[in-house]
């Protein structure tokens, strides 16, 4: 069987798989370029864009990481980077970026994503219920919220129709085994019905009730049969971003792509995280730090997240995220945090995108 493309908005993805945004430095320019070049939907993170080609692009650095969340989300940065994907993939191709909606500078990231020629804006870590305010002027760019249940979508509806006439391009419902930062408490994580394929159904009977929005099924989708199953539930398309760290055009550090390749199942777990919400990831000589109260000192530089209330969630739970996320993309072992789905275990060796793109979408 072949697969029908995604529409988002007055965009057509050709093969209905959404590549999953990951900071700090994991979807960039090589991996979106590579994936929307291949017929996908690549997708830039916004997150630490102060850090691209060796922070260059940071205003002002202090102990060597990007100060403030100006320099933290440069908007420099960004735009070299959407620049860069744009070489890859050309204009023709749909590039979306991922903002998270509990960063410090929402608002203005979301315009600097306008303004640098972004096509798709997808935000999770919260309701986005003002998204739409940020990209007035902008009528072609398609904005699609992350939710994790069917009320999370009706609420996000209500508030755009009123405030703004308009309704979301398309929604990406995301079930627990996602990597990163979660939906759900840790109880709520553990519960049948909040499972992906539980959740699906309820939420395109919601998006349903708006009329014709496309909905994106992630959180633990890794291959062929996982995107057909997602599909026969109602789904129109897939977002996958754990699998796509185990290519060559992955723009992570060799030493972060070793850390999933060498993790085992039961290594992958959910933490607390300065964000508020729990985050899933490998367990390493940070984690373990952490738990004995030994981490890095917590200096908030970078000032990336609203939650963590300069530093204080961060001191909190024993680590600061902006800083230890950096350390991952820079290779470092000893501190960095390694976040990952709990199908990170799976990846055994790196592939290109496009022979990714094929295994997804052809099952060889």
């Amino acid at each position: 069987m072949s697969f029908k493309s995604l529409k988002i908005g007055k965009y057509e993805i050709q093969k209905p798989i959404v590549q999953g945004g990951m900071g700090v430095g994991i979807s960039w320019d090589r991996l979106a370029g590579n994936v929307s070049k291949e017929g996908g939907l690549g997708v830039i993170s916004s997150v630490g864009t102060g850090y691209y080609e060796d922070k260059k692009y940071a205003a002002k650095l202090v102990a060597g990481k990007p100060l403030d969340a100006l320099g933290f989300y440069s908007k420099e940065g960004f735009n070299a980077i959407v620049k860069n994907a744009r070489k890859i993939c050309g204009d023709d191709k749909p590039l979306a970026a991922n903002i998270l909606y509990a960063i410090n500078d929402y608002g203005r990231v979301v315009k600097d994503a306008c303004e640098a020629g972004i096509n798709i804006i997808i935000t999770g870590a919260g309701l986005p219920t003002n998204m739409p305010e940020f990209t007035e002027g902008y009528p072609d760019v398609a904005l699609v919220p992350i939710v994790s249940s069917p009320k999370a979508l009706k609420i996000i509806c209500k508030r755009w129709q009123k405030r703004y006439n308009r309704l979301p391009d398309a929604v990406v419902v995301e079930g627990p085994k996602s990597g990163g930062h979660q939906g759900f408490t840790y109880e709520q994580c553990a519960l049948e019905e909040n499972q992906l394929e539980n959740i699906v159904a309820p939420v395109v009977e919601e998006a349903a009730n708006w009329g014709d929005i496309p909905v994106i099924a992630a959180g633990g989708v890794w291959d062929k049969n996982d995107i057909l199953e997602m599909i026969s539930l109602g789904a129109a398309g897939v977002q996958m971003g754990t699998r796509f760290i185990g290519t060559h055009e992955c723009d992570a550090h060799e030493n972060l792509k070793k850390v999933l390749m060498d993790a085992k199942k039961e290594d992958i777990q959910l933490m607390a995280s300065p964000v508020g919400y729990p985050a899933q990831g490998v367990r390493t000589n940070l984690t373990e730090l952490v738990e004995r109260r030994e981490g890095p000192a917590i200096k908030c530089i970078s000032n990336c997240v609203a939650p963590c209330n300069r530093g204080e969630e961060a001191k909190a739970v024993g680590f600061c995220i902006a800083d230890r996320l950096s350390d991952a993309y820079e290779g470092n072992l000893e501190t960095g945090l390694f976040f990952s789905g709990t199908n990170g275990y799976r990846l055994n060796k790196l592939i290109s995108v496009k022979e990714l793109m094929d295994k997804l979408t052809k099952g060889e």
